[in-house]
């Protein structure tokens, strides 16, 4: 790992592991968030193993600081949902620049990364955001499927399924099918493609 990439996790990290949500993972408690910019850097390399440093910062950074903006921050529709995730999109953004500034990028790299937080280039099929995307949706199959399924109808997790698969690339979807799960996840999933 280049140098300026190493000091980029390592202030990125640090920011994660403040996250006062903890999760317990192979027996030792972690940051919720360090926890998922792992997962995600975990599931990049496996879909994108040539990954430009820029991706790898944005993967890395999707979710930077955003315990310090509660969902519940925004009123709780559906208008509040996407008006609180297009703020953090934003807010996730500026706050990586100067980090990647202080670790000798480029203004370019910067401004790739910035976008690819923003979900910029998605609807024009830019591929780096693609990868981001499709690594997002997996991070989510994976490590918080099974726990989010408890909370909803049958309805509303097919719908939310059929949204994620929607998102994804066939490269995306490939790997999702791989992806272990319990019965009943797999059952919804089913449900949903069906």
């Amino acid at each position: 790992m280049a140098p300026q990439l190493q000091k980029a996790f390592q202030i990125i990290d640090e920011a994660h592991a403040e996250d006062p949500k903890k999760v317990t993972i192979n027996g030792q408690e972690i940051a919720y968030e360090l926890h998922y910019a792992q997962q995600m850097s975990w599931y990049l390399e496996r879909r994108s193993p040539d990954a430009s440093d820029p991706l790898k910062i944005a993967i890395r950074a999707q979710h930077f600081r955003r315990w310090e903006v509660p969902r519940d921050s925004y009123p709780m529709t559906r208008i509040g949902y996407h008006s609180w995730r297009t703020f953090l999109k934003k807010r996730q953004a500026q706050l990586v620049k100067p980090i990647m500034e202080e670790c000798g990028f480029s203004a370019e790299d910067t401004q790739k990364t910035m976008a690819m937080i923003e979900k910029q280039g998605l609807r024009e099929g830019d591929a780096e955001t693609q990868a981001l995307e499709d690594v997002a949706c997996l991070v989510f199959l994976d490590d918080q499927f099974e726990a989010f399924e408890k909370t909803l109808d049958e309805e509303k997790i097919i719908k939310i399924l059929q949204k994620t698969w929607v998102k994804m690339s066939p490269e995306g979807h490939k790997m999702a099918l791989e992806l272990h799960m319990s019965q009943r996840c797999q059952e919804l999933v089913g449900k949903a493609l069906a």
